[in-house]
């Protein structure tokens, strides 16, 4: 696809949950916020999405500040509003009422100029989950190594 440049991917995201459903959100900066994240001087390590009387917030998500602006800089930690339709907020709020349902940010990119959240709807992994992963990763690995140590002579 054209247009896009992948700014951050949160790949921890995907091995302590699962992710159901993934959607894409606009994000709502401010000036100094939107020059910061295109120099990719973020944070989002335990960032996650709450619902607020029908708007999307994103929180624990850092975004450093600009060096070069003025006084007029933003709050590093402020919670970012997401941007999504109110049908969209509808169907997130019935899902996440659902047992052990969260909302997590899995990458952020520049699509035409404009910033755009991944967000998908997880549900946490337990411990065993995490280690069929790690077991079933291994396994490949150790294939890819066979196959291509076959193909060598």
């Amino acid at each position: 696809m054209s247009g896009i440049k992948r700014i951050a991917q949160n790949k921890k995201a995907r091995f302590n949950y699962s992710v159901e459903e993934s959607l894409e959100c606009g994000l709502a900066l401010k000036g100094t916020e939107i020059k910061s994240v295109k120099e990719g001087v973020i944070s989002f390590p335990d960032a996650f999405a709450e619902i607020k009387n029908g708007e999307v917030w994103l929180k624990g998500f850092h975004i450093a500040e600009n060096p070069f602006s003025s006084v007029f800089n933003h709050d590093p930690d402020r919670p970012k509003k997401l941007l999504l339709h109110k049908m969209e907020i509808k169907r997130l709020t019935r899902k996440v009422d659902e047992k052990g349902m969260t909302l997590i940010p899995l990458e952020f990119y520049l699509k035409d100029g404009h910033v755009k959240v991944m967000l998908g709807v997880c549900k946490g992994k337990k411990q065993y989950d995490k280690r069929a992963d790690i077991r079933e990763r291994d396994v490949e690995r150790d294939m890819r190594r066979e196959f291509r140590k076959n193909l060598e002579g």
